[in-house]
């Protein structure tokens, strides 16, 4: 069956191509007598303008990319839902891609979406410098960085206070007497890991403690577990560089009949819905994950209409939450 144009609705109607675009879009004055005789025309082909094609003559798709690294990641799901709350109540559409943490998925996720004509794409990416972003960026697209900055890319961003998180937890930790530390990290490229391992490296010279170790890992759950697996001395704590990490630890270090926290106490970050309900509870630094999505939705919208024209970036404070897990 052959799709029912606007050449047929202008036909049925006995008026011209331009008299029912005025009436779909209602762009312009049409009399009342065309005006009916094009909407019934319309229900009695029943006919469905394209939204491409209206929006692409409005200069907007309303449609906003969202690139994230790790869809199985817990973090994801409430930043998502901060970014689409708002985009909707602006009346935009959402288009979310996960790249599994691939650079070259990333480029093409981010290609299909320029080809969509989105508006404005939010990123929260692998971690690593991507070429594309910088390129696309100078041609004019709209980009908002999501928990993330990149180095040699000039956009505006949306990120958490991770320094003042670290400071926060080390200095409760120190205050109770802890004076051994392990840092399981995430990965070494991503921007969160790399600002919480300056501030954690920072606070150990300040304090002048000796007896301290950083990994580069994962952020994820089997990063943890392996690392609980294969540790021999236990420090006075060790540091989960997310809540996924600590899981890990908590879980393998059982498994060995290792106490937590009478034996080790194990900290996140984050604060995950899961981590007030874990055994033990979790001492973690909640980020405002919602509150970050919300912040780069309505960022990008005043990035595309105009009303944000320089480089703007917004740093949210974490907040520290202590539970079972530490002594």
């Amino acid at each position: 069956m052959n799709r029912i144009s606007i050449k047929d609705v202008a036909k049925e109607a006995g008026v011209s191509i331009s008299t029912v675009s005025r009436v779909i879009n209602n762009s312009a004055y049409v009399k009342e007598e065309l005006r009916i005789r094009v909407e019934k025309a319309i229900k009695k082909l029943n006919y469905n303008p394209s939204t491409i094609a209206q929006s692409l003559r409005r200069g907007k798709t309303k449609t906003i990319g969202f690139v994230i690294p790790d869809i199985t990641n817990p973090f994801f799901p409430n930043i998502v839902k901060g970014v689409e709350d708002y985009l909707k109540k602006e009346g935009y559409t959402l288009l979310l891609s996960n790249s599994d943490q691939d650079l070259d998925m990333e480029t093409k996720i981010i290609n299909t979406f320029i080809s969509k004509h989105i508006d404005g794409i939010i990123f929260t990416g692998t971690g690593l410098y991507n070429p594309a972003l910088e390129k696309l960026i100078e041609k004019g697209i709209k980009i908002v960085f999501l928990d993330r900055i990149l180095e040699g890319v000039n956009a505006s961003y949306v990120i958490c206070d991770n320094q003042i998180g670290i400071y926060e937890l080390l200095s409760y930790l120190y205050n109770r007497g802890n004076r051994s530390y392990y840092f399981v990290n995430g990965g070494k490229n991503t921007f969160s890991a790399k600002i919480r391992y300056e501030a954690f490296v920072k606070f150990m010279k300040e304090k002048n403690i000796k007896n301290y170790n950083h990994l580069y890992k994962e952020f994820s759950y089997e990063a943890g577990y392996s690392f609980g697996k294969k540790i021999k001395k236990l420090p006075d704590v060790i540091i989960g560089g997310n809540d996924l990490i600590a899981y890990g630890i908590i879980d393998s270090l059982q498994e060995r009949g290792i106490k937590i926290p009478e034996n080790v106490s194990v900290t996140g970050f984050d604060d995950i819905l899961f981590s007030k309900h874990y055994k033990p509870s979790l001492t973690t630094v909640r980020q405002p994950i919602y509150e970050m999505g919300y912040k780069a939705a309505e960022l990008i919208l005043k990035i595309i209409d105009g009303k944000q024209k320089q480089i703007k970036g917004i740093v949210l404070k974490p907040q520290l939450i202590i539970r079972n897990s530490t002594k």
